[in-house]
């Protein structure tokens, strides 16, 4: 089962402004938040994320029908790239090392930063290439 492109760029962007506010204003609960929010994408996959429920339940059906499809795998490990960097942003904060919590979460800000604005997801390709490199040649 294919997904709506228009799901992921649609999270990126929500993602994109919570990281935003996150380094504006130092929230670790926020951070947390969006902690959540990959680790559900990951687990369950990018369309039963929250910001995957939004989509497809208030933003969707205002929109035309969809004319991209992708697989559902690149965005879901992408969803786990966003989560290690939250988690480290979170450790940052958590051990009172702010070095730490800016620098992963700006990483993952200009990553959904990338997707939202361009449709550039880095973790998808970084799935991508790592399926290249794992699959033996025919």
């Amino acid at each position: 089962m294919h997904i709506d492109t228009r799901g992921p760029r649609f999270g990126a962007a929500v993602t994109t402004v919570v990281l935003a506010v996150v380094l504006l204003t130092g929230s670790a609960g926020l951070l947390a938040w969006q902690a959540l929010c990959f680790a559900v994408g990951t687990a369950l996959g990018v369309q039963k994320s929250p910001y995957g429920l939004l989509f497809r339940f208030l933003i969707r059906p205002r929109l035309a029908p969809p004319t991209e499809f992708e697989s559902p795998e690149p965005p879901r490990f992408a969803q786990g790239v966003g989560l290690v960097f939250t988690l480290a942003g979170l450790a940052g904060y958590a051990f009172g090392q702010g070095w730490l919590a800016l620098a992963a979460t700006a990483c993952a800000l200009a990553a959904a930063f990338l997707n939202s604005a361009f449709g550039y997801c880095l973790g998808c390709e970084m799935y991508l290439l790592l399926r290249r490199a794992t699959t033996p040649s025919a």
